[in-house]
């Protein structure tokens, strides 16, 4: 059963929204081989504003989400992409339906 979870929010650059969207939807074929990510959503809560939310049942699988593929890429362009750097937020879940 999930216990835990990561929210990102991404802000993107005037211009480098649709690039971000891009960015967000290509990522599920790299999140799908991950063992222990069980659920990954890519956010859009705004036209610039953008998000990730993924579960995971341990530590060690939202750790080597963290260190993974995704987040490499994220960080990597950031600087270009983003016009603030991402907030990555550790979460607990306290119930679940």
């Amino acid at each position: 059963m999930e216990k835990l979870g990561l929210l990102a929010r991404l802000e993107a650059k005037v211009g480098k929204e649709a690039e971000v969207e891009a960015f967000l939807k290509s990522a599920l074929s790299i999140v799908n081989e991950e063992e222990e990510t069980i659920r990954w959503y890519a956010l859009k809560f705004g036209p610039s504003s953008f998000g990730i939310f993924d579960t995971f049942e341990a530590e060690s699988g939202r750790d080597a989400h963290l260190n993974g593929k995704v987040a490499a890429a994220l960080m990597a362009g950031a600087e270009e992409l983003l016009s603030v750097a991402p907030t990555i937020e550790k979460i607990e879940f306290l119930a679940v339906k």
